[in-house]
Formats: structure tokens, C-alpha cells, sequence
């Protein structure tokens, strides 16, 4: 299997990859059509100035999401305010759709303060440690179906995340208990170096949900009405008792895994390309264009308040002020007389030094 020779019947699609109506289009109003638009829009810009940002020494190692904007924000358009997002560490999209702020950046510049923040937007910390995250999100899920209430979350983790045991257990335990959440796999070809073929001899990653006993879909990841659509159903799915879906989205990351990758050691630019010529953002701009809700005037509106949002979001980030202390805080639930021997050793080393002088060494 290789995913930059897809079959496009092979998924839920919406559009082609020239914006034009092939499938089901989701009944959403004008305003939500073009909340979508505009969070893309956001996640794009946000992506661009993130890695000028970490070449220039002023975030750490950053994931790019350029290519797969339409999944997380198309996925995201379709829960609840009140559903839970558990995700890996690229899918900046689901955090531009329920409010990108400096707090967000934060994280990455070093400070946990920001990781904490998301909980307040319904957004478990980012996981770095590929698909640990899953049996939480199935557990929050299980949780939630236990107390009764109708909460579904929302989980997302890649392709490589599928070769993991905590996929499978994950799977399925959510098969059994019939959890209410959503496995959304972000299938971008490449887990690192890896591609696709290499982490699975079978046809779609989808197709792994039969072994637990519930639905598997695969979606054009592309395509943020195909991504609605196929979420939407899910979470209804999943909201009614009916237990959990995982939906395949087929995507491409046209950037590196992370800003630490190389990745023409592992592809062709030809490859790349290929992929572009779906690019998410220009199909569902020329969809809106046929509609008339955007025109050159809306677009170039649209692009100046993403990159007013991006600037003040870098502002305030780099006006924060972090207690370097507080890095011991959470290192265990119930400090140690280890842990605490360290802060008194760091903050003794900062009143001697100073800190600011001690931050610029």
C-alpha cells in the first residue's frame, strides 16, 4: 500500500481534488461553512510562522501540520463544546478551532504552564510518547459512559501509533464496553521514516476495527466536509450508546515529522508534489468561491486576521514570565525530599546568580 497511489474510491469523499462537489455535503450553515475556512486558514499560518519560529532559536522542537489541516479542524467542527480532544502533538488544528491563545505557544517554549492550559478548553495535554494516549482517551471515555452523562472523546494518534500495543488494547477494550469515543487515525504516509507499508501487510488501517467488533471508516483526509461528515456520524454514533468508531483519515504531511527530521533522506520532493495537487485549503476554497461566500476580498480579509491572531498569540507568548521553580512542582503527585533537595539547590543557585543572568546561561 502506497499512499501517494490511493484509490479515491476507496474512501469517504466530499470534494475532488478541485474543490468540486462529489459527494454528500454536510448541511452546515454559510457562517460554519466559513468558521472552517477561517480555522485552516489559522492553522496554516500558525504552522508557517511556528517553524520560521523554531529556526530561529524561539520555540523548541516543533511538529508541523501543514497538508492535514482539513482533518483536524473538520473532525473538530463536529463535537460539542463539551467533548473531549485527546491527541498526539500535531494537531494544531483542533486547538485553533476551540481557540488558539498565547498559552498554546507557551508549551512550546518549554513552559508545562501551557500543556495544563488546554484542559480548560476540553483538550488533554498533548502526548509525545506515540499512542500512550489512546487507553487514556478510552478510559476518559468509559468514565464518562459509567456517570451516565454524553460526553464522546475524540482521540487522535497517527499511523505508526497503530504498531503500538496501546493501540490494540485500547481497541480493544473500547470494542467491549462499547466506550463512547472516536480513534481518529491521521494516516499521512510516514511515521517518521517510515511509510505506510511498512506498519501494517493490511489493505487500510480501517479495516483493524472489525478484529474489536465495531465500525472502521476511511476518510479523504483532505477534505474537511468528508472529515465532518464522517466524524459527525461517529459521534452520534458513539453519543446514542452505540460505542466507538476509528476513522481512517488519508492524508500527506508535506513538512517534516518534526523540526528535528529530514525527511529528503526518506522521500521524494515528486512525492510531495503529487500530494499538493490535493492541497486541503485550495480545494475547499475553491468549494466556498462556487458558493460565492468567498471572493478575493473575503480571502485576503480571512489571511490578514490569521496572521493579526499569529502576532499577538507570539506577542503575549514571549511576554510571559515563568517561575523556572515550578518545574518541580508536578514532578510527583506527593513531592520527595529528592526532589525537594534539587529546588533548594536551584534556588539557592538563583539568588546567587540572579535570574535572568541564570536563564541567559
Amino acid at each position: 500500500m502506497r499512499v501517494d497511489h490511493y484509490d479515491e474510491a476507496d474512501f469517504v469523499r466530499t470534494l475532488d481534488a478541485e474543490g468540486n462537489v462529489v459527494g454528500d455535503v454536510p448541511d452546515l450553515s454559510d457562517d460554519r461553512l466559513l468558521a472552517i475556512y477561517r480555522d485552516m486558514k489559522l492553522t496554516r499560518h500558525f504552522d508557517e510562522r511556528m517553524v520560521s519560529l523554531q529556526r530561529q532559536g524561539r520555540v523548541g522542537t516543533y511538529a508541523p501540520a501543514v497538508g492535514q489541516e482539513a482533518s483536524q479542524v473538520g473532525s473538530t467542527h463536529a463535537l460539542e463544546d463539551e467533548d473531549w480532544l485527546v491527541y498526539q502533538y500535531r494537531e494544531h488544528g483542533t486547538v485553533a478551532v476551540r481557540g488558539l491563545s498565547s498559552d498554546y505557544l507557551t508549551y512550546w517554549m518549554g513552559h508545562e504552564h501551557g500543556n495544563a492550559s488546554l484542559v480548560e478548553q476540553h483538550i488533554a495535554p498533548l502526548n509525545i510518547t506515540i499512542a500512550d494516549q489512546i487507553p487514556h482517551a478510552v478510559g476518559m471515555a468509559w468514565g464518562a459512559k459509567l456517570k451516565g452523562d454524553d460526553t464522546v472523546v475524540v482521540c487522535h494518534f497517527g499511523d505508526g501509533a497503530t504498531s503500538e500495543g496501546d493501540f490494540h488494547e485500547a481497541a480493544n477494550f473500547a470494542g467491549v464496553f462499547e466506550t463512547p469515543c472516536v480513534l481518529f487515525c491521521n494516516n499521512n504516509g510516514w511515521a517518521i521514516s517510515h511509510p505506510a507499508e511498512r506498519q501494517t501487510a493490511a489493505e487500510t488501517f480501517a479495516q483493524k476495527a472489525d478484529a474489536y467488533g465495531f465500525p472502521g471508516v476511511r476518510v479523504d483526509g483532505m477534505d474537511p466536509l468528508a472529515t465532518y461528515r464522517v466524524t459527525q456520524e461517529a459521534v452520534e454514533r458513539a453519543r446514542r450508546g452505540d460505542g466507538p468508531t476509528l476513522v481512517e483519515a488519508v492524508q500527506y504531511r508535506y513538512g517534516a515529522h518534526t523540526t528535528a527530521d529530514d525527511p529528503t533522506a526518506y522521500r521524494e520532493e515528486e512525492e510531495v508534489e503529487r500530494w499538493r495537487e490535493r492541497d486541503p485549503l485550495d480545494r475547499y476554497e475553491a468549494f466556498l468561491r462556487d458558493r460565492d461566500l468567498v471572493d478575493d476580498t473575503v480571502a485576503e480579509e480571512i489571511e490578514a486576521e490569521a496572521r493579526e491572531t499569529v502576532a499577538t498569540v507570539i506577542d503575549e507568548a514571549e511576554a510571559f514570565e515563568p517561575s523556572p521553580p515550578e518545574m518541580f512542582d508536578h514532578a510527583f503527585a506527593e513531592s520527595t525530599s529528592g526532589i525537594e533537595a534539587q529546588r533548594e539547590s536551584f534556588e539557592r543557585a538563583l539568588e546567587k546568580h540572579g535570574r535572568d543572568s541564570f536563564l541567559r546561561e
